[in-house]
């Protein structure tokens, strides 16, 4: 996983309409609903059957910080999920998505203009096709790299060149990313 694909999942964990479980017994019971077998939960908790039995009778309350991180994720990834689809569908057609970023943006332009990288922070709106084609290539198991390139793309288009109003010519490079954070 990737900077943009864990923010597009804590954007999709903002779309939920009632809170996950909160107690470790909640969220051990929760999972075992959703993955049927007490070793189907330990397998992806990477623990061991026995733990998951004491974590779900409420024998042992307190796991280590890791392990109860591991639980966290696993079920906020399976939490709500028709409402999360929702969600991301409703970007992809009308809403779009927005990008927060502080990162490297280097530039290809004419002669005559610079091209050295600089931080810039950016707060940038891109129209639902971007966020279909994020949503997608996620989906697909897309990496890192393609992702960037299509937020680049966006960026490129709406910000950079205002929407084919200025800077004809203009590559942008997205690199070196601080912090990326989006919304939908």
């Amino acid at each position: 996983m990737g900077e943009i694909d864990d923010a597009l999942g804590r954007a999709d964990q903002e779309a939920f309409t009632k809170d996950p479980p909160k107690t470790l017994k909640g969220q051990i019971s929760y999972l075992m609903r959703q993955l049927k077998t007490t070793r189907a939960v330990a397998a992806e908790l990477g623990i061991t059957a026995d733990s998951v039995n004491r974590y779900r009778r409420g024998a042992r309350k307190h796991p280590p910080q890791q392990i109860q991180d591991r639980i966290d994720r696993a079920v906020r990834s399976r939490w709500q999920p028709l409402v999360r689809k929702r969600r991301r569908q409703q970007a992809a057609a009308a809403g779009g998505i927005t990008v927060e970023t502080r990162a490297r943006f280097g530039y290809t332009a004419p002669v005559g203009s610079t091209d050295d990288g600089r931080m810039r922070r950016l707060t940038v709106h891109l129209p639902p096709t971007y966020a279909q084609r994020l949503f997608d290539a996620r989906a697909a198991g897309a990496g890192d790299q393609q992702m960037r390139q299509i937020v680049a793309e966006g960026l490129q288009e709406i910000y950079f060149k205002d929407g084919g109003t200025r800077a004809q010519g203009l590559e942008v490079e997205f690199t070196d990313i601080d912090y990326f954070d989006a919304s939908f």
